[in-house]
């Protein structure tokens, strides 16, 4: 198929839309379920990147979860902990290959923000991860192939509407890509850096020890900030991106944004919280909800009589100011990168209230010498790639 016409463009009145190569060759993907929009392929798209890149720097499956061009989460494809599956609603019997496991710790990492997502993943998609897809509100799923039981589960979701794109791994772009803006057209240099082994040379800390699970992490934290709208900052823990900060026009705002996100994410494992009292049959997002409001500051609003027995079958106790600090200060051993240099030393002290011990970035800022030197005051492991990762 050489045009897929679309029903409409970013928002209902821009028509008519469609896709199609320029040179007039034939699309790399194909529709096998629903009819995906304008900003489904967005997310397509950038998302296919993100895994297949990821796949081939770790070697490792891999996968994403996707919304408004962004990642909400991604991750590697590690088997999931006993804590994972109660976080995650994963039943304890189930089986789970490693493209599975990718896609629950992507989808975990943000839970909230995953709501209504697109999904991509680096392999196949097979039964254990279509089973999973098909009870979590999701819009779409990209990979490079389907099995034939995996296919009939996702064609059940949404009344038979799901959007389902097999993608050629295989295709290579055009050198050249371009964009229009107002009516002007802009064309750059398609942006083939993939962040691998050799990117992570440069420590510049006095701490130059970095082992092997930390420099994947590393290359989780680079790739998956190739494909955030910039500036963005990623925190990552065990191959998993427990938090994202995009589009914001400071980079502390970012570091501060991202920290926040993967303090919510490490909160879901404190006792309070897995023992939440929840009443039988409240759904998947419902208890994600519940749980985002009574691990905030406006924890009241899901405890106040009349409230709380909509949700819980008795009223829990609140989770403290104290404790959350408590609990996150026993965090440790993440790792943050940014996609462009960090300008001052308080986004490292920002990362490291959220347990990072590991950082990766451009460098090339005139304050360096003051951003590493923070980092050694904390003992962390600091590597400049010298590449930025601006994305738009």
């Amino acid at each position: 198929m050489k045009e897929l016409e679309l029903k409409y463009g970013c928002n209902p009145n821009q028509k008519p839309a469609c896709i199609y190569l320029a040179d007039g060759g034939d699309l790399p993907l194909t529709v096998l379920n629903g009819k995906p929009g304008y900003i489904n392929f967005m997310d397509a798209l950038n998302s296919w990147q993100l895994v297949s890149e990821l796949k081939a720097a770790t070697g490792q499956s891999a996968a994403a979860s996707f919304k408004h061009v962004s990642p909400a989460g991604a991750a590697l494809g590690i088997p999931l902990t006993e804590t994972d599956r109660k976080i995650y609603f994963v039943d304890e019997g189930a089986e789970l290959s490693p493209i599975a496991c990718a896609y629950i710790r992507a989808r975990g990492s943000d839970r909230l923000c995953s709501y209504g997502d697109w999904a991509a993943l680096s392999d196949v998609c097979d039964a254990a991860t279509a089973m999973y897809l098909k009870n979590e509100v999701s819009d779409g799923i990209i990979a490079p192939g389907y099995t034939p039981e995996a296919l009939e589960i996702l064609k059940t979701k949404k009344k038979g509407n799901y959007n389902v794109v097999q993608i050629d791994p295989a295709y290579v772009p055009a050198a050249a890509e371009h964009k229009e803006v107002f009516g002007i057209t802009f064309r750059q240099g398609r942006n083939t850096y993939v962040p691998d082994e050799a990117s992570l040379e440069n420590i510049v800390t006095k701490n130059k020890t970095l082992p092997p699970e930390a420099r994947a992490d590393m290359l989780t934290a680079l790739i998956t900030l190739k494909y955030t709208q910039s500036n963005s900052v990623c925190y990552v823990k065990n191959g998993q991106a427990i938090g994202v900060g995009a589009g914001q026009q400071s980079r502390i705002h970012c570091t501060r944004l991202a920290g926040n996100k993967a303090d919510n994410w490490y909160l879901r494992q404190c006792e309070k919280v897995l023992n939440l009292p929840f009443r039988e049959g409240i759904r998947r997002p419902d208890r994600d909800n519940a749980i985002d409001v009574y691990t905030s500051d406006e924890y009241e609003d899901i405890l106040a009589d009349g409230i709380w027995q909509q949700t819980f079958t008795r009223r829990p106790e609140p989770l403290t100011a104290e404790e959350k600090k408590a609990f996150i200060a026993t965090q440790s051993g993440l790792t943050v990168g940014s996609d462009a240099f960090f300008p001052f030393g308080d986004n490292v002290e920002r990362a490291r209230k959220s347990g990072v011990q590991y950082i990766v970035q451009p460098g090339g800022s005139i304050r360096d010498d003051n951003v590493i030197e923070t980092a050694d005051k904390y003992g962390m492991v600091m590597a400049f790639t010298g590449l930025r990762l601006f994305h738009h």
